[in-house]
């Protein structure tokens, strides 16, 4: 996979996930206000491999990292297959203790 091709998937799962949280905006509440998303399809490992490399080499400048396993075969369809999503533990505890 060469890097126009990992950008150009990239772009296109971010932008189905972004689709996705808004038709479920439920989750919104949930998320942090200032992230970095790392999406890890479950069915494309060289792309999730190298996903968690670009995290690893720039680091996460102290942002809270969300995590979306989401199947990624064509045709997307996140309605019928939804992500999973993972919000950092400690973000999650204090949006319930002040919500």
């Amino acid at each position: 996979m060469t890097d126009s091709e990992m950008l150009e998937r990239n772009l296109e799962l971010q932008t189905a996930f972004m689709r996705y949280l808004f038709n479920h905006h439920e989750l919104l509440d949930h998320l942090p206000d200032d992230f970095w998303l790392v999406i890890l399809p479950d069915d494309d490992p060289e792309l999730g491999r190298r996903n968690l490399g670009l995290l690893g080499q720039r680091g996460n400048g102290g942002k809270p990292v969300i995590i979306v396993l989401m199947r990624t075969r064509q045709p997307l369809d996140l309605e019928a297959q939804p992500p999973q999503v993972f919000i950092p533990l400690a973000h999650v505890a204090a949006s319930y203790m002040s919500g």
